[in-house]
Parts: structure tokens; sequence; C-alpha cells
């Protein structure tokens, strides 16, 4: 079978890596190849850092005013609109989530682009009232440069443009390293937005291979200004250090551990639909995934029965059908760090309600599926109930009071999200000013807007994604001091 070839994206054209090795991908409902990347390394991170570096340079980007720089912002998100379709069919290729998940995601990007658009315009300094009045000082915010960026393979262009919208707002270019699973969404973005939208060659590079090799070279490059990485703990360690080495910013979305908190008075089958998408939507490969479910021990046994009920009508199946509800795992690594979760669970006790292996694809795909597991009685200081799974695997704990909930909920190192079951306003405020988690959502769980930031607390990361203020991350500001006297200070006698 020949595999179909994607190559890099550097400078406006495609090209593959200098060395010449290639990188299989796999379709992870097939569970076989279908094509190949580059596996690039530092020689073809330099080459697209240099050429970011001259576009940032160039006039047909650097000398763009703001307002045509909103104009081709906009354009970007009429190109991202019309080949919606076609994008989300190749991230369900890569990485297996169903394509009613990722069409949607596609079909919401475009409102970053036009949101970032509209504050290309509203980038303005200040002249400021010093003591001195034959001094005049105001503030200029410029761009950075060159930002890498690093993204995941759980939602590939939908992270991307979390980073990358507020990026070309604020007038900076991007080399991205994509997840080596799935690239190809990334390339082909770069390719569109470049010859249909007309953003210039060289502004969004794409440079495809391992993390260890592209990713560590792109983070720790020199002429970087700033790293913006998702990604899981480790990474971003390695990324986080790298940065700090060159004395560069970074923003990291690191994932989480996030808790789902049912109180007694909460509608318990509108808590338990939101305990099941908050863990099972997106196969529980999402930052956000609502792993443990604190229920008070009132309702435990109600709650527990229903949660039951509804994952054991969750579809397993083909991505591409829209009857399907969870596609596979998105790759073998993946796949065996849950079933190693899963056994962590079954050696430290934990009562297994439903799934708790691998199941066969009913309509014969060749994937490796999770079957939705719920475990109970875990213990909140348990393997299971500390790490981040990224996949179908519900932990249920039970709680006695308010502050009991709050302690389990804040006793793991992350803090990305929360949920919130109750009618008691008054507890809803109470609790989420105590809950240690950058997103606090009460009667829902998973919501989000580009109007609003988000990130995590703790080992869950450092800065946000997203709202107003997520422009000025990537901008710097410069203070310029003019005197109005006729002398210059002079600070000896004459």
């Amino acid at each position: 079978m020949t595999l179909l070839t994607v190559e890099n994206f550097i400078d406006g054209a495609s090209c593959p890596a200098q060395s010449g090795a290639w990188l299989a991908c796999d379709n992870p409902y097939e569970a076989a190849p279908w094509g190949r990347i580059p596996r690039s390394d530092a020689a073809d991170v330099e080459l697209a850092v240099a050429a970011a570096h001259r576009a940032f340079k160039d006039p047909a980007w650097g000398g763009l005013t703001a307002t045509k720089r909103a104009a081709l912002m906009n354009r970007m998100a009429d190109v991202i609109t019309a080949h919606a379709e076609e994008l989300a069919r190749i991230e369900t290729r890569d990485n297996g989530k169903t394509y009613k998940e990722m069409l949607a995601q596609l079909r919401r990007i475009p409102e970053w682009y036009r949101f970032y658009a509209g504050l290309c315009d509203k980038i303005n300094g200040a002249v400021l009232p010093t003591e001195n009045p034959d001094m005049m000082n105001y503030t200029r915010h410029e761009p950075l440069g060159v930002i890498a960026m690093i993204t995941p393979w759980n939602s590939p262009l939908m992270l991307l443009s979390w980073k990358l919208a507020p990026a070309l707002a604020a007038g900076n270019v991007a080399v991205v390293k994509p997840s080596e699973y799935t690239s190809a969404s990334a390339v082909r973005f770069a390719q569109i937005v470049t010859e249909e939208a007309g953003l210039p060659a060289g502004v969004l590079n794409i440079v495809t291979g391992l993390g260890a090799e592209a990713g560590a070279a792109l983070t720790r490059h020199p002429g970087i200004a700033k790293v913006a990485f998702t990604g899981g703990i480790g990474g971003g360690r390695q990324a986080y250090m790298a940065a700090a080495h060159n004395l560069r910013p970074a923003t990291l979305e690191l994932g989480g551990k996030s808790p789902n908190i049912v109180f007694a008075d909460a509608d318990l089958e509108q808590a338990a639909r939101g305990v099941v998408q908050g863990i099972f939507g997106s196969g529980g490969q999402s930052c956000v995934a609502g792993s443990r479910a604190l229920v008070h021990v009132s309702v435990y046994d109600r709650v527990l029965t229903r949660i039951t009920e509804l994952a054991d009508k969750i579809r397993l199946g083909d991505p591409m059908s829209p009857d399907t509800d969870i596609g596979p795992v998105a790759n073998r690594a993946q796949f065996d760090r849950i079933m190693t979760c899963i056994s962590w669970a079954k050696e430290d006790g934990a009562r297994l309600l439903c799934g708790g292996g691998a199941v066969a694809d009913p309509k014969g795909g060749a994937a490796l599926f999770v079957a939705p597991t719920i475990f109970a009685d875990v213990d909140p200081a348990s393997r299971i109930a500390q790490e981040e799974v990224f996949g179908p695997v519900l932990s249920v704990i039970p709680f006695e009071t308010e502050a009991q909930a709050v302690e389990i909920a804040n006793g793991t190192a992350f803090g990305l999200g929360a949920g919130l079951w109750t009618r008691d306003i008054a507890r809803v405020h109470k609790i989420a000013a105590r809950i240690e988690a950058g997103t606090i959502w009460v009667n829902s769980y998973k919501g989000g807007s580009h109007i609003s930031p988000f990130g995590g607390f703790k080992a869950s990361g450092i800065g946000r994604e997203g709202g107003v203020e997520m422009i000025h991350d990537y901008l710097q500001t410069k203070s310029v001091w003019i005197n109005l006297a006729d002398e210059a200070p002079y600070p000896f006698p004459l």
C-alpha cells in the first residue's frame, strides 16, 4: 500500500526533513498506517526559525497596519470555515475522535480568529502623567517575535488556534511542532491559510517530528521569543526548562484531575448526565475531563446506579459514523497507559461497576477501544485518584461535608477544572472560591469560549489562553521618554 506523504511547511512551501527520515502515521480506528511525516530535527527547526524571523521583519507582515492584519485574520476565519469538513476528516483519521466532535470544533475555531482580529487595532499604549513637566513619557505594546508552539494530539487545530490567533493579532510569527500522532491537519491548515487567505510566507511554519528531537530543538532555540505548550507534565517541564535557559516566557497547559462534585440537593438526573459527559465525552481524552466524581454519601448509591446505566448506553465504534459516541483511543502508547491505570485501581481495591478493560469494536474495526469504566469507593489518595489517566475511566469518591469535599477536590497536584452540582447559590460562591482550579462549572461541565480565559492552578499549568487579556501575553511593553525642555538634563556643575 502506498502511504500518503505529508511534508513540513516552511517559508510557505512544503519540504521533507533535511535528513530524509520519516515517521509512520497510524489511523487509530483501522490500527494501520495511512501515511508518513518528516522526522525533523534541529536542522529543520533552524530553517523554520530563520524563515519566521525573515517574515517578522518583512513589510509583507511586519509592515501591515493593525487594520490590514485584522482583515487578513478574518480571511483566515473564512478559509477555515470553508475547509472545516476536510480538516475534521483529517483529524478523525489521525486521532480516532468522532467526526462529529472534530467538525464541531472546526466550526468554532473561526470564532477565535475573528475575536482576536477585532483586537488588532485595540492594542493601545498610553501617555503617562510624569512628575517632571519637561518630560513626556508614553508606552508602546510591540510583538515578541517568533513564538514556538507545541500542540497535542487530542484537539490539534483547536489548541493550536488558542495560541496562534492571539499571537498573530499581536503581530508575531510562529513555528509549530504538532504531535507526531496528529501532524497532518496542522500542515494542511498552514497550506490553506497561506494559499487562500494570503498569510505571508514564513509567518506560520510547521515542523513535524518527535518531541525529544524537533520539539526540544524548537523550545531551546535562542531565536524563540516565547514558548506556548499544551501537553503532559513531563513534556511541559522540559519545555519550561528550555524557555528558562534562554530567559524566555512560557505559557503551559498541562492537564488535570478535575473533580465533579455532586451535593445532596442537586438535580440528580442532571448531575448524573454531567458526570458521564464530563468523563466519557471525547473518550476521556480531554485535559478537563471530570475524572473524579465526588458524591455526597446521602445520594451516593443513587448516583452510582444512574451513571452506570448511562455509561452502559454509550456506543463505541467507527468515529466517522454519526451513531458513534466514542471512537478508539488515539494511539497504542495511550491505550497501554489507560490499561495500566485500570490495573492500579483494581490492585488498590476500588470497586469496579462497569468496563474495566479493552473491548472489541462491535462493527469490526481493528482499533483499540476501552470500555467506559467506573470505579466506586475510590481512595482519594490512591494512584487512580491522583494521576491523570486521559481515558474513559471515572473514579467515584464519597464525601460527607463541604469541607471534606473541598479537601478531596484540592488534594491532587492538579488544578485545571471543577464541577459543582447544587441548587444552593450561597454554596456555589463559597465552594467556588475555595476550589483550586482555573475554571469552575456550576450545574454544567466543559463549557468554554474564546472570550473567557482558560488555564490551570498548580501543576495544571502557567498562564491563560483566551479572553481579551491573552493578547498581552504575546506583547512586550516599551517606554519612550522625550525631553521637552530646551536643554538636556546634566547632573554635574558647569
